[in-house]
């Protein structure tokens, strides 16, 4: 549900294009006329054949590789910054300074040439409520979290530190919002935190081996709502929502939690055996393992997976390039519940919704369609 913007004039620079929010949001603005669009990401990867969108392969940790290839970019309106390096654990102090780094690259070469820039939209996630760091005991009151919600004292969590960054470089002078997801539900080979990858990769083991799809984590993660699902579809339209109107921007920031709109969020125990039926698994009346880990289950798989893709004539995939499965453990393990509210965009207007179950459903259709999966 996207606002059509209006004139010719708008032209996106979207960095990190080939994640999962980035390739929806290069198809969706693809779909504009009113609309020219510059994806940068490391590696290259089609995304769109739309003559408006123009791929632009860029280490954006290399600040000289980032002036020489955006200081040109004179003509761009709207940024979305939808990446995040990887390399260091989650709230260390590397993964702070690095991530900074990265965007100060970009907006050191995008902010002295483009002078038409009117909104950048940034990209973290519900994890800017809580930390994983600190110790966590059981039971407690469930906090639906709304953006409001003070900033969790000591750790390094990054989302601070850009938007921080965002705050001190656009000085007042553009607006920007930023967009916090919970679990993202899209497809990519270039996400690290890929959902749908690992469980579509898993499903399909299962099938071929004809081994019951068991999942595997905490009896709390496996029947109460830990975290809220969020369709790479409505994160998409959100942050574009949020860049054309211009009645809702602040110079000083917008937040807003994008999150598929059930209250409450779902639970595993309710939506697995659906997700087994349609990966065509069998999906036993046992399926809770307290003791049952993906990383140790798949360690041994990379073969299966390959005899896989090429059994059912499948793009050529590495299983490490869609699949992590210390990602899925820790998922299925969560020891905190990071569940938000969306009663802001709600009530500025913005509609989209999805049931968590139709957008895993949806997902795993759109990669049967991309040759990904069987």
């Amino acid at each position: 549900m996207a606002v059509e913007a209006t004139g010719t004039n708008h032209v996106a620079i979207i960095f990190g294009v080939t994640g999962l929010v980035g390739k929806e949001l290069a198809r969706i603005l693809s779909s504009k006329k009113t609309w020219k669009i510059y994806g940068v990401a490391r590696n290259p990867m089609i995304i769109s054949q739309h003559p408006n969108y123009h791929f632009i392969s860029c280490d954006l940790l290399n600040p000289s590789e980032a002036q020489h290839k955006l200081s040109s970019l004179r003509d761009v309106t709207h940024l979305f910054w939808v990446t995040w390096a990887s390399q260091f654990p989650l709230d260390s102090e590397e993964c702070c300074e690095q991530n900074k780094a990265m965007m100060g690259n970009a907006l050191n070469a995008i902010l002295p040439v483009a002078e038409k820039l009117r909104h950048v939209s940034l990209q973290t996630g519900t994890k800017h409520y809580v930390s994983l760091r600190r110790p966590f005991g059981k039971g407690g009151e469930v906090c639906y979290y709304n953006e409001e919600h003070p900033r969790v004292i000591g750790g390094n969590n990054f989302y601070y530190a850009l938007e921080d960054l965002l705050r001190e470089r656009l000085a007042g002078k553009v607006a920007w919002s930023v967009h916090r997801p919970g679990l993202i539900m899209g497809s990519s080979q270039r996400t690290v935190f890929n959902f749908m990858g690992s469980l579509c990769v898993y499903g399909s083991i299962c099938r071929h081996l004809n081994l019951p799809f068991v999942f595997g984590g905490t009896k709390e993660s496996w029947e109460e709502a830990y975290v809220d699902g969020s369709d790479a579809r409505l994160v998409a339209e959100q942050h574009i929502w949020a860049v054309v109107n211009e009645d809702i921007h602040s110079t000083g920031g917008q937040a807003f939690n994008a999150i598929n709109g059930k209250a409450g969020g779902f639970t595993w125990k309710e939506i697995w055996p659906a997700v087994g039926s349609k990966l065509g698994v069998e999906v036993p009346p046992d399926m809770f393992s307290e003791e049952f880990s993906l990383l140790a289950a798949m360690a041994d798989k990379e073969g299966v997976w390959k005899e896989i893709v090429e059994k059912e004539g499948l793009v050529q995939t590495e299983m490490r390039e869609l699949a992590n499965w210390g990602f899925m453990d820790m998922l299925f393990r969560c020891p905190v519940k990071m569940l938000g509210t969306r009663n802001k965009a709600d009530g500025l207007g913005f509609t989209v919704r999805y049931q968590t179950l139709d957008s895993i459903l949806y997902w795993i259709d759109f990669m049967r369609k991309e040759k990904l999966i069987p």
